[in-house]
């Protein structure tokens, strides 16, 4: 057994039932992802979409890709053209709207996660709490044509300060948990996105049920 698939089968053992893995691929080559799907790994996470349009066409068909960076407006065709599992980084209305209408106009439904932020961080993306409450309060997802919201992504703030990453993790789960109370008619609007290699036990103990881990399977990136 390959040291990936030690890995990966070491991480799928801590997690409980109903929790999934997504193994963040991105700056790893296609051998390297070869060897985590030959260990049965199908979710993979990748943030560039050039990069995502090298992969895709060479590795199997039943990949389910994660697009979890950063996605400008711009290249949002070009990324539902390869035809992603979940864009997990929607991180302003803006490109919501650009999301849903290439969906619409491809004659697809894009399933899609919220991305909230709540790290200390000023560099991370995303809506702040209040925004995501006040956007479903407003039902603006009625308008909603080409794209599913499944739930909600985020990160925590990175510090050894292990009191601030529970608060944050506890925050992301919470807001889930009000979006749901705010319209309880949202269907399928289950997933809680949070947690990487150094935090996803963490993240899972404060309701987490997908995690994105990379160098914990892979190792260093290789940039």
């Amino acid at each position: 057994m390959s040291a990936i698939a030690e890995n990966i089968n070491r991480i799928l053992s801590t997690l409980p039932a109903g929790v999934e893995l997504v193994a963040v691929s991105k700056f790893h080559p296609v051998e390297t992802l070869r060897e985590a799907y030959d260990a049965g790994q199908r979710k993979f996470g990748e943030s560039r979409v050039q990069e995502l349009a090298v992969k895709a066409p060479v590795l199997p068909g039943d990949v389910k890709w994660h697009f979890i960076g950063h996605l400008q407006t711009n290249k949002v065709r070009q990324l539902l053209r390869l035809r992603p599992a979940m864009i997990e980084s929607i991180d302003s209305e803006r490109l919501l709207a650009a999301v849903d209408t290439a969906a619409a106009d491809l004659g697809i439904v894009q399933p899609v996660l919220m991305q909230v932020h709540v790290a200390a961080e000023e560099s991370k993306f995303g809506f702040s709490p209040s925004e995501l409450e006040a956007y479903f309060t407003d039902r603006r997802f009625e308008t909603l044509r080409g794209v599913h919201i499944c739930g909600i992504m985020g990160m925590a703030t990175n510090t050894d300060d292990v009191g601030r990453i529970r608060a944050d993790f506890e925050s992301i789960a919470a807001l889930a948990v009000k979006i749901r109370g705010i319209a309880p008619d949202l269907r399928g609007f289950d997933t809680v996105s949070m947690g990487m290699s150094d935090d996803y036990p963490l993240a899972v103990a404060c309701g987490s049920n997908l995690v994105r881990v990379g160098t914990a399977i892979f190792g260093s990136r290789e940039y």
